[in-house]
């Protein structure tokens, strides 16, 4: 009688257990043929979310422990090598506490920061919002430069077109004439609507002030020009442009000037003219000998400590061939250019003069250099008005 089991269909197969018998070998490999290996992979599908973000590393512990024991066994080593006199226990407690703290100060620590990338990449941004802001300050450099350079070509073309004639070199040269009058005033005002300011009072004045100048510049074309009273600008100016020499007069009727405040000014561009390696002499004509005193002594002193080349001359006391010409004030620059001041009958200077004329500025030479070598020296001037204030001096008493 067959004890054997009847077939089952698969449909009916249980598990591997309800067949297994000890007697059948086939019954044995029966189970090991539907076991499936997803029993072996189901245990990672199944982990939480909380634990693969808290845990991305399948074995940290283990690593971590045995970088603890090898801190701990390099603590103790430390530790027995620098004290070998403590007790072993002690040693061993030390390298315990560092073993634990290498283990548990990467869980203390926090992590490595994120924001990290973020502040590289602000850092980045700001260096390149730096670089424009650089490139452009740069870019407007270049465009205010070059709009000073176009402002410097159109101001030049405007005073060569306007101010200055144009040059005519295939021509010769005309002798100097009187340039037409009547373009100046328009000349001016082109000039003063370019240079003055807002103000309508500055503008006027400008206007004005280039309407003289350039007047006088047109008088000058003819050698000659003049301006109701003292000019000083014009012989501080001349002073100071002079480059070989300046030979000047002083009568009584400029005395007071030299105690004014032109006087300093003047007396100070004449020293530079002096340091420059320009001479300056002066000579001082006198209407009468009752003017030698100490004042004028004084006065001439004060003028040769500037290196001045100082002389008076006494006219009643000149010869009588030097007694015909010329006794106004006058000052010739470079042996080129005369300034001479006119006086009227109350001895009052009303008129100023500039004169180029070769022949005019020669008469002043010559008379300044005859009157020059007539004149007493300041050491002369000395014993001069000690006999003038004793009356030992009998010339010119009446």
């Amino acid at each position: 009688m067959s004890t054997a089991q009847p077939p089952q269909s698969d449909d009916t197969a249980g598990p591997p257990t309800t067949v297994n018998t000890p007697d059948d070998p086939g019954a044995r490999r029966t189970p090991r043929r539907p076991a499936p290996p997803r029993a072996a992979r189901r245990p990672p599908a199944t982990a939480t979310a909380g634990d693969a973000g808290r845990e991305t590393d399948p074995a940290p512990w283990p690593r971590r422990l045995l970088a603890g024991l090898v801190v701990g066994l390099l603590a103790w080593g430390v530790a027995a090598l620098l004290s070998p006199e403590d007790p072993l226990a002690r040693q061993l407690g030390a390298a315990g506490l560092v073993a634990v703290a290498a283990v548990v100060v990467p869980y203390v620590l926090p992590g490595p920061d994120r924001s990290a990338e973020e502040r590289a990449r602000q850092a980045e941004n700001l260096l390149a919002e730096t670089a424009a802001t650089v490139r452009d300050g740069l870019r407007r450099y270049d465009e205010l430069q070059s709009g000073l350079t176009r402002h410097t070509e159109d101001m030049k073309q405007l005073v060569e077109t306007r101010l200055v004639p144009s040059a005519r070199p295939a021509e010769p040269r005309p002798a100097p004439a009187r340039v037409r009058v009547e373009p100046v005033p328009d000349l001016a005002t082109n000039f003063a609507e370019v240079l003055a300011p807002s103000l309508p009072i500055l503008s006027s004045f400008v206007r004005m002030e280039m309407q003289r100048v350039i007047g006088q510049m047109t008088d000058l074309t003819t050698l000659t020009a003049e301006c109701p009273g003292e000019n000083h600008d014009w012989m501080l100016t001349l002073t100071r442009a002079a480059q070989e020499a300046i030979c000047a007069t002083s009568t009584s009727v400029d005395r007071e000037f030299w105690s004014s405040e032109p006087a300093s000014r003047y007396l100070h561009a004449q020293r530079e003219a002096i340091e420059n390696g320009v001479p300056v002499r002066r000579l001082f004509l006198l209407e009468s000998a009752r003017e030698l005193d100490d004042r004028l002594l004084r006065l001439c002193e004060e003028q040769e400590i500037l290196h001045i080349e100082v002389r008076v001359a006494v006219l009643p006391e000149l010869p009588p061939h030097l007694l015909r010409g010329t006794t106004n004030d006058f000052i010739v620059y470079d042996e080129a250019v005369s300034y001479e001041i006119d006086q009227d009958l109350r001895d009052v200077n009303i008129r100023t003069r500039l004169i180029a004329r070769p022949d005019h500025v020669q008469d002043r030479m010559k008379r300044f250099r005859e009157l020059w070598e007539a004149g007493m020296g300041v050491r002369e001037l000395e014993v001069r008005v000690d006999d003038e204030e004793d009356g030992t001096w009998m010339v010119d008493q009446g």
